[in-house]
Formats: C-alpha cells, sequence, structure tokens
C-alpha cells in the first residue's frame, strides 16, 4: 500500500467510525449511502473497528425488501475521558464515557492557591478517578483541562491574570505524570462546546456562552464552529472596557466589565464575614433584601456586557453558566430587563437567553468532548 493510501484508509476509517458515533445504530449500507464510500471499503473498515472493539454489532435491523441489515453500535465504553476545569476557587475533575456520561466526579475548592499546589491537587484526582474507574480495552484516552487564561496552541497558559500564572506549561507537566494525550483549552470556549454538544443549544447554530465565575470568559460559536480568533485568544471580554475611568482589574486595566458583574465584584461589595457566594445566596433566599439588592445589580452589570456582546454577534442563543448561575433566582430578572432595554430590538428577535443546564459540568464536558474527537480522528487512524 502507498503512503497515500494509508494515508487515505486511515482518514476513511477515522470518518467511518465518527458515522457510527453521530448516527447509532446504523446499518452497513447506511453508512456506504451517508459516506459516500463503497460497500466493500466500508465492510472491510467495520471489520477492523469491530476487531479493535470501538464499536460492536447488535441484532438485525429493519429489513427495506432483501436481508435484514446487521446494525452497528459505537462502544461508549471502549475507553474513559478525564475533563477538568480548574477555576480560582475550586477545582472539578469528571471521568465521562466516550458518549459524554459523567461516570465519576471529584471537585475541591481552592483559594487562589500557587500553580505547584494546583498541580498536585490534579494528579491525586487523576490519580483516584483511573484507580476508581471501571476496566476498559483503551483505558484513559486523554485528559482535557479548561483554564480560565489565554491559552495559545500549543497548549501554554500564556497569561491567566486571575490565577496569578504566565506562561505555565500545564499540559507537558501532566503528560510526564501520566504518558496520555493532554489537551488545554480556555474554560470558557471549553464551555461552549460543551453546551453545543450536551446542553440546551444543539439544535443552534450561533451561539454565545457566558462563563461568569471569579472573572469573566465568552466562547463563540459561530456557524456552529468554535470561534478562536487569528491566535487562538478569542472570547477575553471579561476584558472589554465599560467604564473608563473605573476600578483596577487583575489584567492591570480598568474599568473592566469583570470588575463589575463577577463573583469577585460581588464579594468584594458584601460584609468581610461573608466569602463565599454560597453564603450570599443562602441570605438571599432567607430574604436578606440587601444580599437580594446585591445580585440585581450584579445582574444589571452582566445585562450590559450581553447586550454589547448581543449586538455585535446577533446570536441566536446566550448561555450564562460557571458559578454565577447558581444565583438565577436573582439575576435573571436584571439581566433580562437591561437586554430588553439596552439590545437593539432587531438583535433582540430570535434571540434565546437561557441559564446553562449542565450547571457546573460545561467546561469539563467540553474539554472530554476535545479529547475523544481527538482520540476518534488522529488514535483511530493509528489503531
Amino acid at each position: 500500500m502507498t503512503w497515500n493510501q494509508q494515508v487515505v484508509k486511515k482518514n476513511n476509517k477515522a470518518l467511518v467510525l465518527q458515522l457510527i458515533m453521530e448516527k447509532e445504530p446504523i446499518s452497513r449500507a447506511d453508512i456506504a449511502q451517508v459516506s459516500g464510500l463503497n460497500k466493500t471499503t466500508v465492510s472491510s473498515l467495520v471489520t477492523e473497528l469491530l476487531t479493535e472493539e470501538l464499536i460492536y454489532e447488535s441484532g438485525p435491523g429493519e429489513s427495506s425488501g432483501g436481508r435484514r441489515p446487521v446494525i452497528l453500535h459505537f462502544n461508549k465504553n471502549a475507553g474513559y475521558a478525564i475533563g477538568i476545569d480548574i477555576g480560582v476557587n475550586y477545582v472539578l475533575c469528571i471521568l465521562t464515557d466516550l458518549k459524554g456520561k459523567v461516570l465519576i466526579e471529584k471537585n475541591e475548592m481552592v483559594n487562589r492557591t500557587p500553580y505547584s499546589t494546583i498541580i498536585s491537587i490534579v494528579q491525586k484526582m487523576i490519580q483516584s478517578i483511573i484507580d476508581e474507574m471501571p476496566s476498559s480495552k483503551y483505558g484513559i484516552i486523554g485528559i482535557g483541562i479548561g483554564v480560565p487564561g489565554i491559552v495559545n496552541k500549543e497548549g501554554t497558559i500564556l497569561l491567566a491574570p486571575n490565577l496569578g500564572w504566565t506562561n505555565i506549561q500545564l499540559k507537558e507537566d501532566i503528560e510526564k505524570l501520566f504518558d496520555v494525550p493532554v489537551i488545554i483549552e480556555n474554560e470558557a470556549n471549553a464551555g461552549a462546546i460543551g453546551e453545543q454538544r450536551f446542553g440546551i443549544a444543539q439544535d443552534y447554530k450561533n451561539i454565545i456562552y457566558i462563563s461568569a465565575g471569579i472573572g469573566i470568559g465568552v466562547g463563540i460559536i459561530l456557524n456552529k464552529e468554535l470561534y478562536q480568533g487569528n491566535n487562538g485568544y478569542s472570547g477575553e471580554m471579561g476584558h472589554m472596557i465599560i467604564d473608563i475611568n473605573g476600578k483596577q482589574c487583575n489584567c492591570g486595566s480598568r474599568g473592566c466589565w469583570e470588575a463589575y458583574a463577577s463573583e469577585s465584584a460581588l464579594l468584594e461589595m458584601v460584609h468581610p464575614n461573608i466569602d463565599s457566594l454560597e453564603s450570599l445566596i443562602s441570605l438571599a433566599e432567607n430574604g436578606d433584601e440587601v444580599a437580594q439588592d446585591l445580585f440585581d445589580k450584579i445582574g444589571t452589570y452582566l445585562g450590559f456586557g450581553i447586550n454589547n456582546i448581543i449586538n455585535t454577534f446577533n446570536p441566536d442563543y446566550v448561555i450564562i453558566g460557571n458559578r454565577m448561575a447558581l444565583a438565577k433566582e436573582w439575576i435573571e430578572q436584571p439581566i433580562r430587563t437591561t437586554i430588553e432595554n439596552h439590545t437593539l430590538a432587531y438583535h433582540q428577535k430570535d434571540l434565546q437567553v437561557d441559564f446553562s443546564r449542565l450547571e457546573k459540568y460545561s467546561t469539563c464536558l467540553g474539554v472530554s468532548a476535545f479529547v475523544v474527537d481527538y482520540f476518534i480522528k488522529e488514535e483511530a487512524r493509528n489503531l
């Protein structure tokens, strides 16, 4: 077989596997029809995938006149992906099957912890998950990590101002420890993919995901593709200026949106003995008017930034996620009111604004999906 023929074969095999994954249950004949590959090629590739245990067969399907076809399924338990979301005040780690179902979860609250401590926490979480996970043919197929910062295409974290990190080689460090592929992605980009694949925006083309936590990041999906910009740094909208003489921001500038609309902005405004979003939510639930007013203020500020984004991108769907979404009960109305009063009327037509139903899992599921995609496209070619 020539080198070109090998490349074509590997690409075709990845295509067949992707089709089975997306459209299962499916027959060989249906794969040939959808892919445009001839039946002999499909049959040969399916035989390889069955041998590699990436797919399996079940009983005959419905006949359309001839022999009843054998039905193929994707083996979602052939291996597992680890997805990690490193926040400023938490680390969340999940194990998923190859279809994104969460099987194991580890969660730890942290407090602006140095990199050496964070990597130690992450290492322990990964090891603990590996010790607990079910056995499978391929084991851990990779680890995806979402971080609140600027990540280049090589996976270096160039700047994560709210973590105090610059030029951090997290990908390299984790690959050395566990010897599996590691993908590092901006957490808002990963959250947008999580929402597109598993959340409420699966049927929409132009999605804006607002990750509102200690800082604010934005994931942008245009025409069903993640928009990453020239160098992969898009979506740093927490740092758009909403007050030219405004408050100091961790990025070094003044008047940034996240200095007014984030979890850290909220905690700056409360009494010193209230140290968490959860305790403020608890006060609001018990009718504390000061707490409710603070959420109203933060919701209004969130609305102003979202208004700018809607007027810029004219999306179908805006999803608000990450920790501030826990306060939906008090911030939803001021966000909606601000949009209604300020966003251009044409942009409000056919627009959906909602809170994530994936709750804290958007980013973890997004990076887990990146890992599975890599496995399907790259590793399946090498098997």
